[in-house]
């Protein structure tokens, strides 16, 4: 499974665990929109750190960073995960 694959089934279950069954691109906003809360983004971070290494320690967070997945692949190729 392919790195943005891999995202948008974490995506999609984590939503689907709030109820959350509507569809969504790689341009729909997930946290500012509300679909998804503080809680959610935290699963989302940890999921990121051990799926792709990222260390939000050393790089900061800023929720826009993961509001979509567009967003989340910007983040991967800045932090050049392969």
């Amino acid at each position: 499974m392919d790195h943005m694959a891999e995202i948008r089934d974490f995506l999609k279950k984590l939503l689907s665990s709030r109820g959350d069954r509507q569809p969504f691109t790689d341009t729909s906003s997930f946290f500012l929109s509300g679909r998804l809360g503080s809680v959610d983004a935290v699963e989302l971070v940890v999921f990121l750190e051990e799926q792709f290494e990222i260390d939000f320690s050393e790089t900061g967070f800023d929720q826009s960073q993961i509001d979509s997945i567009e967003a989340i692949t910007s983040l991967l190729q800045s932090e050049k995960v392969g």
